[in-house]
């Protein structure tokens, strides 16, 4: 007999766990169905045993479907590399051309405006900056 690599086996275990889990979620809905159609139930809302089993069913279900998925995602996960062509990469984008700002100040010699009403404008103060 053959020796086994380690991905083989690694293989061979999640395929295992995978069929453990969708043979369990299938009892699981099997056995459910079974109790609320063919188990005599009380005409009025549900017997108290049976919903706390459907409790505990629940939050079992939730459970193993959540690590399937988990253990699928995974594996997909793993395979998506070999689906995707070797070429589709991006090209690396352009840097950004430097921006080139320039300023022009401007002095005025004008006489002083009016203000509201025609009063003069009052004078302004010394800007430093602009000189």
């Amino acid at each position: 007999m053959n020796r086994l690599t380690e991905e083989q086996l690694n293989a061979y275990l999640k395929f295992a766990i995978g069929i453990t889990f969708c043979a369990i979620l299938g009892m699981m809905a099997t056995l459910s169905m079974y109790s609320v159609v063919f188990v005599t139930q009380p005409m009025s809302g549900m017997a108290p045993a049976d919903k706390q089993f459907f409790l505990l069913l629940s939050d079992m279900s939730k459970y193993i479907l959540g690590a399937l998925a988990t253990l699928i995602a995974v594996k997909g996960k793993e395979a998506l590399p070999q689906f995707v062509p070797p070429n589709l990469s991006k090209p690396e984008p352009e840097p950004p051309k430097p921006v080139v700002t320039t300023t022009v100040t401007t002095v005025r010699t004008e006489e002083p405006t009016t203000g509201f009403n025609g009063k003069p404008a009052p004078v302004q103060p010394p800007h430093p900056e602009i000189n």
